[in-house]
């Protein structure tokens, strides 16, 4: 086990997409893809992060580039453990110091094996303490939020692996709703799309580039087009074919629409008086599946509430994660077997 030379304690956004590290006193001093390049012969790390990124779709037999998280929960503990190790060693160089207290955020519906699954991998990679917080807990407070007042905020964030959704008062979660649909989900559609319309095969770059350059939830708000070079699944050659806004909104619908589901069902749950406060400020969305073009429009035009992307949209989750972590001493809250629970 490695350790820091001053110990500062850290707020970790173990994202499925991106991983993102906050220190106190210093803000977001990490933020790197959540993939990892192994040796399968050696069982070796070779790259993680942005490195490791660049070599999915483009590795010898030997050597596999791996996303250790799926759906916003660990799937390859073994693997995630690594990459935490390697994450936070990058953050911090060499330096030889205490272990941090670390706060990691979750699924507000991630199940107890599920959380203690993260709590293993962060105790493993050099954490002397290990606390939990509920994703849109920490979105609100790191979006600038005041959870601790007697009035309803809603957050909406959406990740690469999962949705969360929430009605905040009084510093805790009132109604939550947490599914497995997101920036991941949208990018699966996308190559779905392009293989059964023109039955080429594009990989998760290529989608999820076109998802961010023309990708639009809202049908007619965007128009634009662009060229997708991939595999022709009938010659087996390589292609390139030219797509546009409404084509990704196509492909988009079904995701969009479960999202947009979940964010009323969260509405008609919640009570009365918390319902009138969304109403005057409008839900917040954040996490970096919110910038998809249109979407906050979309759920504006579906719901009647106004809609608020923040400026912090991707960084908010690990910056409140940090802000909660360097008050825990002032904060009433319930401590079970290292855990944290602001919601109860």
């Amino acid at each position: 086990m490695w350790f820091w030379k001053n110990r500062g304690d850290l707020g970790i956004d173990l994202g499925t997409a991106t991983v993102l590290v906050y220190a106190k006193g210093k803000g977001v001093i990490l933020k790197e893809p959540s993939v990892v390049a192994i040796n399968k012969n050696t069982n070796k790390v070779l790259a993680v992060g942005e490195e490791a990124r660049k070599m999915i779709g483009r590795t010898p037999g030997n050597i596999v580039a791996v996303r250790p998280l799926r759906d916003g929960v660990i799937s390859d503990y073994d693997v995630t453990e690594k990459m935490l190790k390697e994450f936070l060693k990058k953050a911090y160089g060499k330096s030889k110091i205490i272990a941090p207290k670390v706060m990691v955020c979750v699924p507000s519906q991630a199940t107890e094996v599920e959380k203690r699954a993260v709590i293993d991998a962060a105790r493993n990679s050099g954490a002397k303490k290990v606390h939990l917080i509920e994703e849109p807990l920490a979105a609100a407070i790191g979006a600038g939020l005041d959870i601790t007042k007697a009035d309803g905020s809603m957050v909406v964030d959406i990740g690469g692996g999962t949705t969360d959704i929430a009605v905040i008062s009084l510093g805790g979660v009132v109604v939550r709703s947490s599914i497995k649909v997101a920036g991941d989900s949208f990018d699966d559609a996308i190559i779905k799309f392009v293989r059964n319309k023109y039955k080429i095969m594009i990989g998760e770059k290529t989608a999820e580039e076109l998802k961010i350059e023309i990708g639009s939830a809202f049908k007619g708000l965007r128009t634009v087009s662009s060229s997708v070079k991939g595999r022709n699944l009938i010659t087996g050659l390589p292609d390139e074919i030219t797509i546009n806004s409404d084509e990704i909104n196509e492909a988009l619908k079904e995701s969009v629409s479960l999202i947009i589901e979940s964010v009323k069902l969260v509405l008609e749950k919640t009570p009365p008086e918390l319902a009138a406060d969304i109403i005057e400020k409008g839900i917040l969305m954040t996490g970096g599946g919110s910038l998809l073009y249109g979407l906050d429009k979309l759920i504006e035009h579906e719901t009647g509430v106004s809609v608020e992307i923040a400026n912090n949209s991707v960084e908010a989750v690990v910056e409140g994660t940090g802000k909660v972590l360097g008050y825990l001493d002032k904060l009433e809250i319930n401590v079970i077997d290292n855990e944290i629970s602001l919601i109860e």
